[in-house]
This record gives C-alpha cells, structure tokens and sequence, in this order.
C-alpha cells in the first residue's frame, strides 16, 4: 500500500482541538518491524468503509498480510447483519486489518472475530484504563453511569482464498449528545484515563498481533492458544438469560452457559435443551 496519511492534510486539520489527527508516521514507526506481522499502516482522512477497501486491494493483490488501513471518518462503515456504523470524524478508532492463517484449518477462522475482541479488549484496557466487557460474539461493551453500553465492534469478511479482512471501530471521545442510539457509549463517557488515539490504536494492534500468533501457533485450537477459556472469562453474555434472534425468523430464550470449540455460544433453553448458536443477534434479557 502507498501510504496517504490524513495527518498530511491540512484541512480543517485542528478544527476540533479535542480530536487531533492520528500521526500515520508515528504508527508506521511503532507497529511496523522486520519479523513482525504489521506489513504497513495507511491512514486516510475519509472513506466509505475500510473493510471493503482492504477486501478490494487484497483482490487486487495490492496489500500484504499484516496491512493496517484507518480512517479517521467513515461515510459506509458497517457493523454485523449489515448495520451502518456513523461517528464523527476523529471521534473513534476505524481500522481494518488483513489476515492470512494459511496454517490454520479454514473450519478454526471463525475464531478470528472472537480473537480480535479479546484483543481489543487487551489492548484498551492496558491504553485506556477502562473496564471493558464482550458480548458474544463481537461487541464490546463498556459501563456507563451504571449501564452496559456498546462501545464498539468487529466485523469479519473473507478477502479471496486464503485471508480474512477484520474491521474494528471503537467509540473514543464521542461525547452524550453525539451518540447515534440511547445504548451506545464512548470509552470517553466511561472514564477511560486517556483518549488518545494513536497509543490506544498501537495497543490494540500489538495485543492482535500477540493473540494472534499464539492462535496461529497452535494452529488455531483454541484450547491450546488459551483463546477460549480467556474469551469466556471476558464475555458478559456467559451465565445471562438471553434471547437469539436467528436466521429465518426464529428465536430462542435460555441461559448462555458457555462458548463451545467452534466459537458457539451455546444456549440451554428452557426445555431443556442446550443448543448452540453460530450466527444471530443476541439479546441481553433482564433476570425474570
């Protein structure tokens, strides 16, 4: 990639002094290092989703594995099941990374979006000083005013054969009167100790990079790389009474008790019966 840092643009570059711009050199410096996986960091001042321009450059065979693509606005970020994500500029973190676990069995990839919230939730606690929490299978939620709120989220795509584009934003400065919907929250309004964006992106890409090849190394078994036993100490969803909206109209209400070998939260309902969930959109239900 040919690096095109929104830092260099000058306009409008200080027109909020709480939000500055992100130094596109300074990241390169930090993350990107012979023998390490970070290949080159580009940051751009807007686009319309990071996940599809790094999907298409894969396709075009224009980027490595280990290229970082960030933009400090988004016009068409989206979210699982196809949900717009909007913020004002500078106000978060939208980056995308490109994977390639070509050792990895293809069956283990969906443990990437997973992987990638442990990380995040690594990495910002360690920058941000902020208490974090991950509800299956890709949010993560933070504690505002008493309340669970999403902060941010992953979303995962398949770059040709053999990569995987994963796509992370996070709410950092976005202030109460900005925020898109009631539920949503910032690590600002959760009394994170810093919000500066360049250590806490450098934190979260060097926790990914760390879980990363320890997964890799284990050939993705999640046991073995300790993912799943750290991603359920993690998830606020385990032990919650829930409601999963699934494909095709049907939904089920039980207790989440546990994230299985393949990445499935599984549910036991009330009948009975524990039945594991892959894909869906999980609802967090109040004690009945």
């Amino acid at each position: 990639m040919t690096p095109r840092d929104a830092s260099d643009a000058n306009d409008s570059r200080w027109s909020d002094l709480d939000r500055p711009p992100l130094n596109g050199a300074a990241l390169r410096r930090g993350l990107v290092r012979q023998g390490g996986l970070w290949s080159g960091v580009e940051v751009v001042q807007r686009t319309g989703s990071t996940n599809s321009d790094l999907v298409a450059l894969a396709a075009a065979g224009k980027a490595a594995e280990g290229a970082v693509l960030v933009a400090e606005e988004q016009s068409a970020g989206r979210g699982r099941l196809e949900r717009q994500w909007t913020a004002p500029a500078r106000s978060g973190l939208f980056c995308s990374v490109l994977l390639k676990p070509t050792e990895v069995p293809v069956a283990r990839w969906g443990w990437l979006p997973l992987l990638t919230g442990v990380a995040v939730a690594t990495g910002l606690s360690r920058a941000a000083g902020v208490d974090t929490a991950l509800k299956w299978p890709n949010d993560l939620l933070v504690t505002v005013g008493g309340e669970e709120r999403k902060a941010g989220g992953i979303l995962a795509e398949r770059a040709g054969d053999d990569g995987v584009v994963i796509g992370v934003g996070i709410n950092v400065t976005l202030r109460a009167e900005e925020l898109p919907v009631p539920q949503a929250g910032s690590l600002a309004l959760a009394g994170a100790v810093s919000t500066d964006r360049d250590p806490l992106l450098r934190g979260v890409l060097r926790a990914l990079e760390e879980w990363y090849g320890r997964w890799r190394a284990a050939g993705g078994d999640p046991t073995v790389s300790g993912l799943q036993e750290t991603y359920a100490a993690g998830c606020a969803t385990l032990g919650r009474r829930v409601r999963a909206e699934l494909p095709g109209d049907r939904s089920i209400v039980g207790e989440a008790v546990a994230v299985d070998g393949d990445g499935r939260l599984v549910i036991a309902t009330e009948e009975g019966v524990q039945e594991p969930v892959g894909a869906g959109d999980i609802v967090h239900l109040r004690p009945a």
